[in-house]
């Protein structure tokens, strides 16, 4: 579900007031969590964005101190969106709040220099903690689950990869197997379809594939996925 970027009238606020922009598609998840941080003594929510155009546009325009960033929105592509705001201005406090963990992707964002990455299941409390940490530039807080001795692996395999692709792009790449578009394999595994396209990009670079045959057929031949024809029958991509 998405939504108009709304923009929150500036309040008088106390000096020094941690100014913050809250990116998230959820219209009533962004608004629960602004509600929430309006409460906290000096922070201010200065705007709101429903996709990663919109959060780069009012990043530029509001100049936040604090950027609350979910990267499962419309028009995202996480490490484009992270460039553009820092290249408006690197002083600003990216934190990202999202349900994806997975450990390339946070390796990835934190190198480009985000301040945070929560999921979001954290406590108010680790979220508020974190929004707060201002003195100590050189400090990141990493909050997923993920061990932090496999971020601190080099991106070349994790537990329970098989063959160098997730559990998650195996089944990302399964759908496609059978033909079905970005945005059926989104609703059937329940993610957005930017998710989907990301996870197919990494499921690309990983088996050295041009398309989507191609990188069926790969993973078929590396026994990543079965071939179509033993998965029922239906229309798909088979090796002929």
């Amino acid at each position: 579900m998405t939504g108009e970027p709304v923009e929150v009238q500036p309040v008088p606020a106390e000096t020094g007031a941690v100014r913050i922009l809250v990116a998230d598609d959820h219209t009533l998840l962004r608004g629960a969590l602004c509600d929430l941080l309006e409460t906290e003594p000096g922070f201010e929510v200065v705007a709101q964005a429903g996709t990663g155009t919109e959060a780069i546009r009012m990043a530029g325009q509001h100049r936040p101190d604090v950027v609350l960033l979910d990267i499962e929105m419309p028009e995202n592509d996480p490490p484009v969106t992270v460039r553009r705001i820092l290249d408006r201005d690197p002083e600003t406090r990216i934190i990202v709040l999202s349900m994806d963990d997975g450990q390339r992707l946070v390796q990835e964002l934190l190198s480009l220099g985000v301040r945070g990455y929560l999921h979001k299941s954290v406590s108010r409390e680790t979220l508020v903690s974190t929004i707060r940490q201002r003195e100590d530039s050189a400090r990141r807080t990493v909050t997923v689950s993920v061990s932090p001795e496999s971020l601190r692996r080099p991106a070349g395999g994790e537990p329970g990869e098989q063959g160098g692709l997730s559990s998650r792009e195996v089944e990302v790449l399964g759908w496609a197997a059978q033909a079905l578009s970005n945005r059926q394999i989104a609703g059937r595994l329940g993610i957005t379809e930017g998710t989907v396209k990301r996870h197919l990009r990494n499921i690309f670079g990983k088996l050295d594939a041009v398309s989507r045959i191609d990188a069926v057929n790969k993973a078929v031949e590396r026994d990543l996925i079965e071939p179509v024809n033993h998965r029922g029958g239906g229309s798909g991509y088979g090796r002929r």
